[in-house]
């Protein structure tokens, strides 16, 4: 199977590790992925020598295609007048407009939302509005699609009781009206856990995949600096996603296969 998709989230520039930088642009050129997917928390403070380190770390990997989105550390903490009045500007300098997006590569429909909020420091959200149309785009998948897939920052369902409050606001009707019209797998970061999760309470298989952090020191206790690699294909007959967890090992200096979990889709 092919790879298709990078996902690497928050990297929290301003925090990186120079030397995980390094072993992930190693990695991207030796596994030479089609679609870079940014999942937020690019920056820690959103100040714009952040951005501009992000910006450049990303076109640095060589990856052809690629999707950002915002995550709350990108919007502007202490300065009040720039978060309230113009809370995107610097973002939108490094990355262009920050809105929802869809992307067609190589046979995967990837549907990206912003879930953040000028007025939430932490907490991440979904409109109705965009539940409804991300719904309708995947309804309207191209019928050569094999993999269709929904990306934001904060989680739509986690592991561990202790971060149920990390749930994105109108994470329940997403799973619903996303599973209903056709949804694959759901793409989070915020939490800094990596997980793969399967959803309970449903016809169709929908699974919720977690990212940890990519190249920042604030890595969880238990998880360390880590990445996924998706790929997609059929088969005998029936399509199938991979999602791998790729951890940087410092040991080795590198990233390295640390966990494979092979998903059965729907047809």
């Amino acid at each position: 199977m092919i790879p298709l998709l990078l996902q690497v989230s928050d990297p929290h520039f301003g925090t990186e590790k120079p030397e995980v930088c390094a072993a992930l642009r190693r990695l991207a050129q030796a596994e030479q992925p089609r679609l870079l997917l940014l999942s937020g928390d690019l920056t820690q403070r959103a100040r714009p020598a952040q951005f501009a380190a992000a910006r450049a770390f990303a076109d640095s990997l060589g990856i052809a295609h690629r999707m950002v989105l915002p995550g709350n550390h990108d919007l502007p903490l202490f300065h009040l007048p720039l978060r309230l009045f113009a809370p995107y500007a610097r973002y939108r300098r490094a990355f262009g407009p920050a809105h929802d997006a869809l992307s067609d590569v190589d046979g995967m429909r990837l549907i990206g939302l912003d879930s953040t909020r000028r007025w939430r420091h932490s907490d991440g959200e979904l409109s109705a509005v965009q539940i409804a149309a991300t719904a309708e785009l995947l309804r309207a998948t191209p019928a050569d699609t094999v993999l269709k897939v929904v990306a934001l920052h904060h989680p739509l369902a986690v592991n561990r009781d202790t971060e149920r409050h990390n749930r994105v606001r109108g994470h329940r009707e997403a799973i619903a009206r996303w599973r209903e019209a056709g949804a694959d797998l759901v793409l989070g970061g915020h939490i800094h856990l990596p997980s793969v999760r399967r959803l309970p309470d449903g016809e169709r298989t929908l699974w919720a995949v977690q990212a940890g952090t990519a190249v920042s020191h604030r890595t969880r206790r238990d998880a360390g600096n880590s990445v996924n690699l998706i790929r997609a294909g059929r088969t005998h007959g029936r399509r199938v996603a991979t999602v791998e967890r790729w951890d940087y090992r410092a040991a080795d200096d590198r990233f390295e296969l640390a966990a494979l979990s092979a998903l059965p889709l729907n047809d």
